[in-house]
Parts: structure tokens; C-alpha cells; sequence
């Protein structure tokens, strides 16, 4: 079910359940990455993105075989963030999880799938080096993005203005605790720091998805929507981007 236009002018479209937004959202990958191949992507990590990429990899599968090869060869995306102090051979890491659900299964060269370096020996110098890196790329075309329990998009945490930029952040303890199934279930042992594309960088492409599945996220949902921009809830600034599409389940829009 769709519905013409969410609160603070976003458009939100409302499915039946989990896979059916997975599916949906793998769909506009593959539109996106077929009607604009010079722009890159920008991507997600985490539960909610694990079906989209699984879904992803199934419908390029169906796609006749020569249209599928030129899809892989003009792959190119811009994850939005990596711990520091892990590298891809970490089976944490977000570049490790970006190989093995979205590399792999689509043949891709993992050259064309970036993320920050988290073993970098200098974050902050790092942060600038990969938003130069999206700049010199002509920016994201189409950017997705999950929902933090307590507002982040990307890992921009709370308190966070629209034009902060990709840079070195601190992670919060909700968001560490919320990582924590990768770490054994310690959120102790979930870095303490990240690189992140910052809002300026998100609010820079061309266009915006939002994927927000379940339960949990229906109050920080119905907030960003609804609730003025302001820094404390930092998803709350997409309102003020022109094409913003939220695609969410019923569960996290409240409804049974």
C-alpha cells in the first residue's frame, strides 16, 4: 500500500511485511543501477539491509545474462561507514559483511563496492579521503539508508546538524548495544569509533531511501516524520531533501 505523502513531505510506501520491503527495495537497486550507471549508490549495513541484499542477488539472477554483465561491470557503490580499527579481514567489519552478502553473490569486483578504511592509520585523514572520493565520483545518485534507534542515519549520531560531513565519529551506547549480536553479543566489545559520510554528504543525493522494518523502530520512525528538524534526532533532516521515499512494514509503521 502506498501513500501519496507521509508527513513533512517525505513519500512513504507501506508493505505488507519484511520480505515484501526487501524485495521492493532490491527492485530500485537494480532500476537505479540501469537507468543511471555513472552514478554510484550509496549503501547500507545491517539486519534490516541482509534480506534487501539477499533479494538483490536473486533478481539479478533473472536478468538476461548480457544485461547482467554490463550491470556488474559498471557496479560501482559508496558504503556509508566502517569501524575504525577493523579491516576486511574482520569478519565484523563492515567491508567483511559488504563481501560476503553483496560481492560474492553478485560477482562484483570488490574494488567497485568502497567503504572507509577502518585499519587507516589516521580517521580523520581517512574521512576526507573518502569523501573525496564520493565527490570525485560525481556523488551519490541514489542513497539508502536504515533507521538507528536513536535517530542516526549512517552512524550520525545524536547531536548532529545537516551540514556536519563525512568524518570520525563516536559511536553512542544504544548503537553499540543495538551492534552487538556481531560481537558475540558484548557491546563492550563493539568499537568505540567509526568513519562516517556525514548528513551533508547524505543529503547530497540525488534522491533518498529509507528502509525501516519492524517493531522496534515504529516510535523513532513516526518521530523523523513527523517532529521538526532538529539536531537531536538527526534523521529528522531528510524532511528537508526533495525526493525521499520511506519504504517500511507494517510493524514499524505501528499497524499489526
Amino acid at each position: 500500500m502506498r501513500s501519496p505523502q507521509a508527513p513533512g513531505g517525505l513519500e512513504l510506501i507501506e508493505l505488507a511485511d519484511s520480505a515484501a520491503v526487501a524485495e521492493h527495495v532490491a527492485a530500485r537497486l537494480l532500476n537505479e543501477r540501469r537507468r543511471r550507471p555513472e552514478r554510484p549508490l550509496g549503501l547500507a549495513t545491517g539486519r534490516t539491509m541482509e534480506p534487501v541484499y539477499d533479494a538483490l542477488a536473486r533478481q539479478l539472477t533473472l536478468l538476461p545474462v548480457a544485461e547482467g554483465e554490463r550491470l556488474r561491470e559498471r557496479w560501482l557503490s559508496f558504503n556509508l561507514d566502517e569501524y575504525v580499527g577493523l579491516g576486511r579481514g574482520d569478519c565484523r567489519s563492515f567491508a567483511a559483511c559488504m563481501e560476503q552478502q553483496l560481492v560474492l553473490p553478485l560477482g562484483l569486483d570488490p574494488e567497485r563496492v568502497r567503504l572507509p578504511d577502518g585499519l587507516a592509520p589516521d580517521p580523520r585523514a581517512e574521512a576526507h579521503r573518502y569523501a573525496a572520493a564520493v565527490a570525485a565520483a560525481g556523488g551519490i545518485g541514489l542513497q539508502v539508508l536504515g533507521l538507528g534507534l536513536n535517530g542516526h542515519v549512517g552512524f550520525n549520531e545524536p547531536p548532529c546538524s545537516p551540514d556536519m560531513a563525512c568524518r570520525w565519529v563516536r559511536l553512542c551506547p544504544t548503537t553499540r548495544a543495538a551492534n552487538a549480536a556481531a560481537f558475540g553479543g558484548d557491546a563492550a566489545s563493539v568499537p568505540e569509533w567509526a568513519i562516517t559520510l556525514g548528513l551533508a554528504e547524505i543529503l547530497a543525493a540525488e534522491s533518498i531511501l529509507v528502509v525501516v522494518t519492524g517493531s522496534a523502530k515504529a516510535e523513532v520512525l513516526r518521530r523523523s516524520l513527523e517532529e521538526p528538524p532538529s539536531i537531536d534526532l538527526p534523521a529528522s533532516w531528510l524532511q528537508q531533501h526533495p525526493r525521499v521515499k520511506v519504504v517500511a512494514d507494517g510493524p514499524a509503521l505501528g499497524r499489526s
